[in-house]
């Protein structure tokens, strides 16, 4: 699909398409280590996305979901890559999810904590990156067990092992890695829930340039393009989210 000169405008009104990247998913984007740039599968669609719009695209950096969402509600960026959220979605309009993904539990080895029944619990301490998908949806799902939110989500497994704490949170691909680096870890297999991966514009940028961008998401999952940019990035373990999901 083309983008017509007042979505355009609407999506990127400085003349370049301002795009926040949050390198705290892993999954979604990285530092080049050749480049010190950004790359992943948001960096590709940003840059897809701004080829349509006929404008250069300018990445705004960040470590955390939570400055994303700032970013893009403040309007220093035009758009993001986020989970989708009913709390984001007060300001913040969402495409349909692109990619699926999992917010597992790492627990020690030794740890009693077989299944996610056994997490909410008054004893239990669970660590989790502030503002991510997983510490909003935590935050609405656990009743007794506290939260210990830590500044960023590759954080997590610091602060789940300086702290002694109980359970860390978070997207599965990323526990795995830690559970790798550090001994004596484990995963519960079951994820606690699946995380909607969506591109994101503030609301005030209009309903037509919102389902523009719906339409261009759509486009892309319908034509393997998505798929296409997980295998070139190696992922696994993430899904092309369905055709019709919203």
């Amino acid at each position: 699909m083309n983008f017509n000169e007042a979505v355009a405008t609407a999506l990127a009104p400085t003349g370049k398409l301002r795009v926040t990247i949050n390198l705290g998913n892993p999954i979604l984007a990285n530092t080049d280590q050749s480049t010190g740039r950004p790359s992943g599968i948001s960096v590709d669609l940003a840059t897809e996305l701004a080829q349509r719009l006929e404008v250069r695209v300018e990445f705004l950096v960040v470590d955390a979901a939570a400055k994303a969402v700032d970013a893009v509600t403040n309007g220093s960026a035009d758009l993001g890559f986020f989970a989708i959220d009913p709390v984001r979605g007060a300001g913040i309009a969402f495409t349909p999810p692109y990619v699926l993904i999992e917010g597992c539990y790492l627990v020690r080895q030794n740890s009693p904590i077989r299944d996610n029944s056994q997490v909410d619990d008054s004893h239990n301490r669970v660590a989790v990156g502030a503002g991510s998908a997983y510490d909003l949806f935590l935050s609405r799902e656990l009743r007794r067990a506290s939260i210990i939110r830590v500044p960023t989500s590759p954080a997590v497994i610091e602060a789940f092992i300086e702290q002694g704490l109980e359970v860390a949170a978070g997207v599965k691909q990323q526990l795995l890695s830690d559970a790798r680096r550090y001994p004596g870890l484990r995963l519960v297999e079951e994820p606690f829930m699946t995380i909607q991966q969506a591109m994101g514009v503030a609301k005030v940028r209009g309903d037509a340039a919102i389902q523009c961008l719906r339409e261009f998401v759509a486009e892309l999952k319908a034509s393997g393009q998505v798929y296409a940019l997980l295998t070139r990035h190696g992922i696994h373990g993430a899904t092309v989210a369905p055709p019709h999901s919203c």
